[in-house]
């Protein structure tokens, strides 16, 4: 079983930046698909991005082009660089880790607060 552990997560006002971590053990990394994931109060969990183990990149269309996500597999860690923040990214952001034919994992998340 992987093992994460998010960071980041802050207050911040409207059109600020902030970059979440996620530090994984317990596996190799450079073999896992990574992704975040988001939640409000009241909503259900939502995909906001994903990394595949080889580089590529996708989005969900509320968060195109204001946050990017990479990894860097010597440290093994996926980030999210979260731009031009709204107060509807309010959220507890989650990290997952994927791979076919493994038990996915998730971290414990890490509250982004955004103020108008």
């Amino acid at each position: 079983q992987v093992q994460l552990v998010e960071s980041g997560g802050g207050l911040v006002q409207s059109g600020g930046s902030l970059r979440l971590s996620c530090a994984a053990s317990g596996s190799i990394f450079s073999l896992n698909h990574m992704g975040w994931h988001r939640q409000s109060p009241g909503k259900q969990r939502e995909w906001v991005a994903t990394i595949t183990s080889g580089g590529s990149t996708t989005y969900a269309d509320s968060v195109k082009g204001r946050f990017t996500i990479s990894r860097d597999n010597a440290k093994n860690t996926v980030y999210l660089q979260m731009n031009s923040l709204k107060p509807e990214d309010t959220a507890v952001y989650y990290c997952k880790s994927f791979q076919m034919g493994l038990p996915t994992s998730w971290g414990q998340g890490t509250q982004v607060t955004v103020s108008s």
